[in-house]
């Protein structure tokens, strides 16, 4: 199938839009089906659906580097992501989990630079400071920048705050290891099948709690898969075929566009204070990359 210029830039937009919509689904899972079975729920499901919009990768052919680090950084990410957001306490506390864990942007902006050698200019460095200010601003509350505050946030539920700042760090490695042993291959569609089984293992290890099936939980149980599975496929496609300049920039919003949807499918509204961070959080990803852009 050959795509035109212009429609695989839109097809990876729409992946843009796709990933946005991810913390708002993936907590809507979690509050039917448990963090756990819910999340082996959602990458069963979008592994089926990558299968059939990807289909598996012919692993004879990647390097064996790759498909070690690759799946053990991938899925360690995934399940950081996902288990971040359902055993979040509140909604408003999913959303800023969410917000936490989109410091990779301007993490992985750092390891390229530290680790591949990416040239870069000083602009890195107000970049990053701009973004960790961005995430103290959204966890301070009302009061925006709060240590105080911040700190009795992060108490209130380490885990999710924890292993969202984890699952950044590890996503940003694995931008940064996977550019240089990927040899140009994608082996998604076995990363979303391991993190799924590695789910599912968790959950019966720890007793199988029964799930709470319902119209609502499977409408979006497909729309969280739906979301992921073909979020990357279309990434994939608007990454080889479309305009690589416009996908990026968009990328760098995606904070701000998950927050909002996340807003709306949680119905929890959100403070001017949240959006600033949010703001900060973009500004500093985008400043990352403008540091890091060859002329």
């Amino acid at each position: 199938m050959i795509v035109s210029r212009n429609n695989a830039t839109l097809i990876g937009l729409i992946a843009v839009l796709l990933w946005s919509a991810i913390v708002g689904l993936i907590r809507s899972v979690s509050e039917s089906l448990g963090a756990t079975g819910g999340a082996a729920m959602i990458y069963s499901v979008a592994s089926v659906f990558l299968l059939v919009s990807i289909g598996f990768p012919k692993l004879g052919e990647f390097p064996k580097t790759y498909l070690i680090w690759g799946s053990l950084l991938f899925v360690c990410y995934e399940l950081c992501l996902a288990l971040s957001i359902g055993h979040a306490n509140t909604n408003r506390q999913a959303i800023e989990v969410g917000m936490v864990n989109y410091l990779w942007p301007a993490l992985t902006m750092v390891c390229a630079i530290l680790f591949n050698h990416q040239k870069s200019n000083l602009l890195v460095i107000p970049g990053f400071a701009i973004a960790i200010l961005g995430i103290c601003w959204v966890l301070g509350g009302e009061q925006g920048f709060d240590l105080a505050t911040m700190w009795l946030n992060i108490q209130d539920n380490p885990l999710s705050y924890g292993l969202a700042f984890i699952g950044a760090l590890i996503w940003a490695a694995y931008c940064t290891v996977t550019a240089r042993i990927a040899n140009g291959k994608n082996g998604v569609t076995l990363f979303f099948m391991l993190t799924a089984a590695v789910l599912w293992i968790k959950y019966i290890g720890m007793g199988a709690e029964p799930m709470h099936f319902d119209l609502n939980a499977l409408i979006y149980l497909a729309f969280a898969a739906g979301a992921m599975g073909f979020g990357y496929a279309a990434w994939n496609i608007g990454i080889l075929h479309g305009n690589v300049t416009i996908l990026a920039g968009a990328s760098y919003f995606i904070p701000v566009f998950s927050a909002a949807l996340a807003a709306v499918v949680l119905h929890t509204p959100l403070s001017l204070s949240f959006w600033q961070g949010a703001a900060m959080v973009c500004l500093g990803s985008i400043l990352c990359w403008f540091a890091t852009r060859q002329k």
